[in-house]
């Protein structure tokens, strides 16, 4: 099976596209926003999916570093400073854990 995708995709080719060249960012946008309408779904904006995709990650306690790489952040400050949005429950855990520790 390994054999024929090998055949199918070509190692210097784009992963969507199994071309030579990248699809234009407005066809997955206008792609995105069809699909969303199609599904009853409300206007997101596209990189938000970035955003929401990241933070479950930090949410599900995946680790900094390994999020960061797979957003193609170098650094794990960007992903502390755009991703990571303590949300109310995990306020209260931390004044919880502040409390019982007195």
């Amino acid at each position: 099976m390994i054999d024929n995708l090998v055949k199918l995709v070509k190692p210097d080719y784009y992963i969507l596209t199994n071309e030579d060249k990248p699809t234009e960012p407005r066809t997955y946008i206008n792609y995105y926003k069809r699909l969303l309408k199609k599904l009853d779904i409300p206007d997101l904006k596209f990189h938000g999916l970035r955003h929401s995709f990241a933070t479950r990650c930090i949410e599900a306690n995946s680790d900094y570093k390994t999020v960061s790489v797979i957003l193609g952040h170098f650094n794990i400050t960007t992903i502390l400073n755009l991703y990571v949005h303590p949300n109310k429950e995990q306020k209260k855990k931390c004044i919880d854990k502040m409390l019982k520790s007195l």
